[in-house]
């Protein structure tokens, strides 16, 4: 083929629905003759912007290696046409749009799709409607159900994701379809800004059925349906792939981070995929990475140069990923790695990339490591402790949850507004608090690698009506410095899903508490840490102990939560421990 030394670029190219709504997208193009395959986003953040429309991307990069990159403003936002509601057109459009691509008069007729978050979700909902000239996509950092893994999950609404997402990155551009007067609209994005500057306040506010910010504007009105039960089951499927695995067809390459908000949906997305396909049509890799995110540091941690997406493996970065797997399944190009390996994991700690077969590892052994206390397991001074032993006869541990002092989210696998809202920081500020537990064990005298998913099974009493329980897991450093590796929350009446069960107070239950994966590896002379606690605010909202929560009440009352650690009731951890010497 003859080097692309220019690129065209085609602005506000129309493009048709089947209910002839027209959105608009930008094409990028070789300046020279031929036909091209075409590698399509889809996206709500405006097409116009490179911040959101490149992203981690290249995109000359990938024209100037024989592709045309297509980026398109989803329906209802900027360029195109008709009303935006998040994620319920995307399957049909996606379809439409691919078709569309792959018959304009420079393509080859073969179209891949990339992105990330949401216009990770546009390439995964196009694929479960088939269309024939999608060949392969590449989502990153993304979800399966808008309901579960962006609103609330299981049961927990997503606080600070849903109102930053909705007044941030929705609102500006619905103010402006709205508002046509220019004073009126300018009056209208004051308002926003100053909402939105205020928005650590307005995480505080309930009901949030009510929640001002968007209805003194007048805008994003699908934040108030789902809150109200205005969605139905048909059209919350419209929004899920849950059900749908079976429908897509195309090879992808999955990209997550071990502190991204979508981590979890995203494993999901690669191994139900996995089991329904050739295993050399489905790839994924986990960074160090945050939400977006693709550097080599994140919160107050460096993980090295090559964690970060511009240098993966010394060899690779993100641009190239995409090329080599486009060029595999769209220009199918033999490839010298076309024997690689389906999974490459960045292992913290050690933080080195590793290549892996199947997830999770075969060569996991679940260990239980056991709480331990002379009751008084309270704040990172207690007596708390964390080992392989069984518990035989000892004290339960206890402390007073109050909803209107919640225990502030601190990092993590976060997406939202605000200071301490990403990747990994030091917990001991919160390891202060009387209603948070510390479980610590004895420093390692050798390295001991943690790869997979981590549940916590926690024996537990309170004396509310319903109330939550948080884990999280901890690396503490030789100097003190306690870092999370990852955390999870269970709301008690939703313990077993969606069906309430029956009154807890004062019931000894055993819960689950899913943290999703991490991989680290906890060096010499580290300890392993875990925190119980009952909230994690403003990621998810604050149990109000009542039966009812932020979303509908503001009515509030404390509970005395108390958490067992005996042989009848075996509080632990469930570490999947890898063997350092597969040999």
């Amino acid at each position: 083929m003859e080097e692309v030394q220019q690129v065209i670029l085609e602005k506000n190219v129309p493009c048709p629905m089947r209910d002839g709504t027209v959105l608009y997208a930008d094409i990028y193009r070789p300046n020279i003759e031929g036909e091209f395959p075409v590698l399509l986003t889809r996206l709500p953040y405006n097409k116009d912007l490179p911040m959101y429309s490149h992203r981690y991307l290249d995109t000359n990069r990938l024209v100037q290696n024989g592709y045309i990159v297509i980026i398109q403003d989803v329906r209802g936002r900027f360029a195109s046409e008709g009303e935006f509601y998040p994620f319920f057109y995307e399957a049909e459009d996606g379809y439409d749009t691919v078709e569309w691509a792959a018959q304009l008069p420079y393509a080859s007729g073969k179209v891949g799709m990339f992105g990330l978050s949401y216009y990770g979700f546009t390439q995964l909902l196009a694929a479960t409607e088939r269309p024939p000239h999608l060949k392969a996509i590449v989502p990153a950092m993304t979800l399966s159900n808008w309901q579960n893994d962006a609103v609330e999950y299981q049961g927990k609404f997503l606080v600070g994701s849903s109102e930053t997402w909705a007044l941030e990155s929705i609102a500006p551009d619905l103010l402006k379809r709205k508002y046509k007067d220019p004073e009126e609209y300018a009056s209208m994005m004051m308002e926003m800004a100053e909402h939105y500057n205020n928005i650590e306040e307005w995480y505080l506010y309930k009901p949030i059925e009510k929640w001002p910010p968007l209805q003194k504007l007048g805008v994003a009105e699908f934040f108030y349906d789902f809150l109200n039960g205005q969605l139905s089951d048909k059209d919350m499927e419209r929004m899920s792939i849950l059900n749908k695995y079976e429908h897509v067809n195309v090879p992808a390459y999955h990209i997550a981070g071990w502190y991204d908000n979508f981590l979890q949906a995203t494993i999901r997305n690669y191994t139900q995929l996995n089991e329904m396909a050739d295993s050399a049509s489905q790839k994924l890799i986990i960074g160090p990475w945050g939400h977006g995110v693709f550097s080599s540091t994140l919160g107050e941690r460096s993980f090295g140069i090559h964690a970060s997406g511009d240098w993966i493996d010394y060899e690779e970065d993100l641009t190239g990923l995409h090329i080599r797997w486009f060029d595999k399944f769209i220009k199918e190009k033999s490839s010298s790695n076309s024997q690689e390996a389906p999974i490459k994991l960045f292992v913290m700690g050690i933080n080195e990339w590793r290549d892996e077969y199947e997830w999770p590892l075969a060569r996991t052994t679940y260990t239980p490591f056991y709480f331990h206390s002379e009751g008084s397991a309270n704040t990172g001074f207690g007596n708390g402790c964390l080992s392989v032993e069984n518990p035989d006869m000892e004290p339960y541990d206890s402390y007073v949850y109050d909803p209107s002092n919640p225990v502030l989210t601190n990092g993590g696998g976060t997406l939202f507004a605000g200071v301490n809202t990403m990747g990994p920081r030091d917990q001991r500020d919160i390891e202060t608090r009387e209603d948070v537990l510390v479980y610590t064990s004895e420093p390692l005298t050798k390295p001991l690698e943690v790869t997979g998913p981590i549940k916590v099974k926690l024996w537990a009493k309170t004396d509310a009506t319903d109330t939550d329980f948080t884990a999280k897991l901890i690396d503490v450093m030789p100097d003190g410095k306690a870092y999370n590796l990852t955390d999870g929350i269970v709301r008690a009446k939703y313990r077993d899903g969606y069906k309430q069960e029956s009154s807890i107070k004062d019931e000894i239950i055993e819960y689950e508490i899913d943290l999703w994966a991490t991989s680290n590896v906890f060096l010499p002379g580290h300890c392993i840490r875990v925190e119980i606690s009952s909230s994690n605010f403003p990621r998810y909202d604050t149990n109000l102990n009542t039966g009812k929560t932020m979303v509908n009440s503001k009515e509030k009352k404390n509970a005395r939560q108390t958490i067992f650690h005996q042989e009848e009731y075996p509080s632990h951890i469930l570490l999947p421990v890898i063997c350092m010497d597969p040999k």
